[in-house]
């Protein structure tokens, strides 16, 4: 007999996102067009109901004999992810109407998308972690080549379904030679397994699956094609809610799973890490796309995320949770500052084109400018202190050369950074700026408010953070 209340506190969120996504299915198909100016509102608002869910639910607990189970770990990256999620949602309306592509079936996918992102988060079995990845996964493809018809669209949605089949062939396979090798596809049983070369191999094919999840180096290869040929909106979801989900997945199985093989990962890790900090540095320097600029910065920032992994799940938990909030907000607030640059020729999105901004749109410039020095790490914005608390981490598990990294990378990458700020305050413009719309600059708003409220009240946020860890230490 099924227990709902223990239902409801395991995966109270995905069940809703699952009945109000069937919900909007059913809705779209009876109301046809005139569900697609209204789908937008009801997406926001499911996603943004899915979060007050698990904020209710926020301790957690276990269903469907352990497939499932959430903590206050997971249970803080779902509301993060389901609040920008719902952000995205709202601006992207606008952009959608514009190229006319604004169908219910955006708002929908993006529902559905959250869905796989709650149900890989409350995971506790690989069968569980498998199938929501490949529902986060298929929604992601689809919206990523959303606009059908622009053949930088289609490219994006096509280079993303080839690799990241990959990908899910290689993290299915990885997971098939830890069941093999462990006797069990449960969290806890793989655990509390004998480690061995077979298991290990499986656990390497793991990590590099996630990895392309994340879009981690060497990884990575999909990212800054994705970023820019997908519709602008897609991109600020894929910069924000997916990727603050798909890291605390990795963090969560790298800790649940292989916590007792630390010494035999944390090199690996350190590796990834690395490299991702690396080539998310000297990749950007050569842009001249601001959403693929964007595409490599998210490279550097899962790199720092990641050395919040390495330094293991006492001293990087909390780390994590609060640099990969304080990230996400940014990137989300990036995006919507990238939508709200429209000329009359169309989007913004060549970095020549932000000449002039500051004399236009000075309200703009200036919280863009924000969010940009927040993501660069300078103080003493949030990005900055979300920064230091990875590498505080880093230090504290004795990776000095993955701190040493991080330092260096944070300094090459304010290179593309205040070249940001140089042509926005000082260039000459260009030509006029468009009216934007409300939603956009709404979104931009809050996200530098945010970042400038938490460089305040930064304490608050990574105690939240350290208290919502303690979840994974049970």
């Amino acid at each position: 007999m099924l227990d709902f209340t223990a239902m409801t506190l395991a995966i109270g969120p995905e069940l809703w996102l699952a009945a109000t996504g069937l919900l909007g299915v059913l809705l779209g198909a009876l109301l046809k067009d005139r569900f697609n100016g209204l789908s937008f509102k009801f997406g926001a608002l499911v996603l943004f109901v899915a979060a007050g869910i698990a904020a209710m639910t926020y301790q957690g607990g276990e269903a469907f004999n352990g497939l499932v189970e959430s903590n206050s770990f997971v249970n803080f990256a779902k509301i993060v992810s389901f609040i920008v999620g719902g952000l995205a949602l709202v601006m992207s309306e606008g952009f959608l109407k514009r190229h006319e592509t604004a169908r219910y079936e955006y708002a929908l996918l993006t529902i559905f998308a959250s869905l796989g992102m709650g149900i890989i988060l409350s995971a506790a079995n690989l069968m569980t972690l498998y199938m929501g990845i490949e529902t986060l996964s298929l929604s992601s493809y689809v919206l990523a080549a959303f606009h059908r018809d622009s053949a930088r669209s289609s490219e994006a949605g096509l280079k993303y379904v080839i690799l990241g089949s990959l990908a899910s062939g290689m993290l299915l396979y990885g997971a098939s030679l830890v069941y093999g090798f462990s006797g069990t596809t449960f969290y806890a049983g793989i655990a509390a397994a004998e480690p061995s070369v077979g298991l290990m191999f499986g656990m390497v094919l793991m990590i590099v699956g996630l990895a392309f999840k994340v879009s981690a180096a060497p990884m990575h290869v999909w990212t800054p094609d994705v970023y820019e040929g997908a519709p602008t909106p897609v991109g600020a979801f894929f910069g924000a809610a997916p990727k603050m989900a798909a890291m605390v997945v990795f963090a969560n199985v790298m800790f649940q799973l292989f916590g007792e093989a630390m010494d035999q990962w944390q090199l690996i890790i350190t590796i990834i890490a690395g490299l991702s900090m690396l080539i998310g540095a000297f990749g950007g320097l050569t842009q001249t796309n601001i959403k693929r600029l964007l595409g490599y910065s998210s490279i550097a920032n899962v790199g720092y995320a990641l050395v919040a992994v390495a330094a293991g799940k006492d001293l990087g938990a909390g780390p994590l949770l609060t640099f990969m909030t304080l990230y996400v907000v940014s990137s989300l607030g990036l995006f919507a500052a990238v939508l709200a640059m429209r000329r009359q020729g169309g989007m913004v999105e060549g970095i020549s084109e932000l000449g002039g901004l500051m004399t236009k749109r000075p309200w703009l410039a200036i919280a863009l400018s924000v969010l940009i020095w927040s993501v660069a790490g300078l103080p003493p914005f949030g990005g900055f202190l979300g920064k230091w608390v990875v590498l505080e981490a880093g230090v504290g598990a004795g990776l000095y050369p993955l701190a040493i990294i991080l330092v260096l990378s944070s300094v090459v990458s304010l290179g593309y950074y205040l070249r940001l700020i140089k042509i926005m305050w000082f260039d000459e413009p260009t030509e006029r700026f468009e009216a934007i719309d409300g939603s956009v600059t709404l979104v931009v708003l809050a996200s530098s408010l945010f970042v400038i409220v938490f460089m305040v009240f930064f304490f608050l946020l990574s105690g939240w953070a350290n208290q919502a860890a303690l979840g994974i230490m049970a």
